[in-house]
């Protein structure tokens, strides 16, 4: 007996240990749940485009630094050691003969603008206003991002919600199936009436595979947004209330809140201004440049001709542009041109700006009121639904009935879904639109 008695003690501790690991094991094979804020903040920090559009940023700020350089001192070192034949001279290759010394020296050379009458000051501001363009990218990349996450993110939750409505379609379908095959069993339903329900659980299943691939398909394009590289599955969560608010109606406000708030825009103004900058500057070639330079050496080995030591001379230049093939008219041409274009860049954006918030704001509303009539749809079709089985059950109906009322709620429940999730992403496209 005592034997008996550890042997169940024993099976008991091995079923609690068995249920244990396999409820740890679910539990560690569980998706992690993922919020839609925390969905955007791993698509800023690991997507590629995003670092991309931050370098180019890094690097046009760069830019102002090289042209700047041209208006600070720029000074050099020069270590020359020369070996020539005593008395002779350069004869080819110039209008001068030169004499070459033996010699070893050592130098330094300094040069400075004094003016170039605002060429230099034009290219200054022109690169700047690039630098602030590129800024503007990296936010409108950063916008873009967000957006198509949002968008995947929502794809997501409706491939989800589709798919747990295909779940629960194929088990009230294989249940009634089950129970008609049961009643024709026992010669209370046709043949015919099992032959409909097993179509219509055949139906169901192809409606789960469609719903299965197409969550797969979503989950897949999420990830590739966040920037991984894995197959990682999420359990997303829905943080929107219950009763989605209304979109806004105002739309021209909308519009003149666009042209102040997007970051494209802003983009585009700054390149404007920069080509404007620029032209400028393309303008300022044909004025003289004025610059110092500066030099001081020693020739500790020098030949017999050289009688110095040390040397030293400063002076000034100025140089004139008198003609050079009309360069500099047609460079300034080309300038006035690209500028010319950078602003009518910016005015087809804001045309395109004004037209696509009009468009947004519009399907906003058209996506809020299809809620409330997909919701009405769910409601009838659930209604219809319990007349229907009741019916059936009753023996007042055929199976035709009741196959059509089961169709119309699963297209309900997949309309009412789509069309909460379609709502929420004509919101995020209405906000990215605006610059929000």
């Amino acid at each position: 007996m005592n034997g008996f008695i550890r042997t169940c003690i024993s099976g008991i501790a091995l079923a609690v240990a068995c249920t244990s690991m396999n409820s740890q094991q679910a539990s560690s094979a569980a998706p992690p749940s993922l919020t839609l804020a925390e969905a955007e903040h791993l698509a800023i920090e690991h997507n590629p485009r995003i670092d991309v559009a931050r370098l180019l940023q890094l690097a046009q700020a760069q830019v102002v630094r090289e042209v700047r350089s041209s208006e600070l001192p720029g000074a050099s070192v020069n270590l020359t050691a020369v070996d020539s034949h005593n008395g002779s001279r350069v004869t080819a290759g110039g209008l001068n003969n030169p004499i070459v010394y033996q010699r070893a020296a050592g130098g330094i050379t300094v040069s400075q603008l004094i003016t170039d009458f605002g060429r230099t000051h034009n290219l200054i501001l022109s690169a700047q206003s690039q630098a602030k363009a590129q800024l503007e990218v990296q936010r409108a990349t950063t916008a873009d991002i967000v957006l198509a996450v949002d968008q995947a993110f929502y794809n997501a939750l409706a491939s989800q919600a589709v798919l747990k409505v295909a779940e629960q379609t194929v088990a009230a379908r294989q249940a009634t199936a089950d129970q008609i095959g049961a009643l024709t069993a026992a010669k209370l339903k046709s043949s015919l009436d099992l032959s409909f329900a097993n179509v219509e659980l055949s139906q169901a299943k192809l409606l789960l595979l469609d719903a299965q691939n197409a969550e797969q398909d979503t989950m897949a394009n999420l990830n590739a947004l966040l920037g991984s590289e894995q197959d990682q599955r999420y359990s997303l969560l829905d943080s929107a209330p219950a009763n989605l608010p209304p979109p806004p109606d105002q739309i021209e406000a909308l519009v003149q809140t666009a042209f102040g708030a997007r970051p494209d825009l802003a983009a585009l103004n700054e390149s404007y201004v920069a080509a404007n900058r620029f032209r400028a500057a393309e303008h300022d070639l044909s004025r003289p440049t004025v610059s110092a330079l500066g030099t001081a050496g020693g020739t500790p080995i020098r030949a017999d001709q050289i009688t110095s030591s040390w040397y030293g001379a400063v002076g000034a230049n100025v140089s004139i542009p008198i003609f050079n093939g009309f360069l500099y008219s047609a460079r300034a041409r080309e300038a006035d041109l690209r500028a010319t274009a950078a602003q009518q860049e910016v005015r087809n954006l804001r045309e395109s700006i004004a037209r696509d918030v009009r468009i947004s704001a519009l399907s906003a509303q058209a996506a809020f009121h299809r809620i409330d009539v997909t919701r009405q749809l769910l409601d009838q079709s659930n209604l219809a639904l319990d007349l229907a089985q009741t019916r059936y059950k009753l023996g007042l109906s055929g199976i035709v009935e009741l196959s059509q009322a089961q169709l119309a709620q699963t297209q309900a429940e997949i309309a009412y879904a789509n069309a909460r999730y379609a709502y929420q992403t004509a919101l995020t496209i209405l906000n990215f639109q605006i610059g929000q």
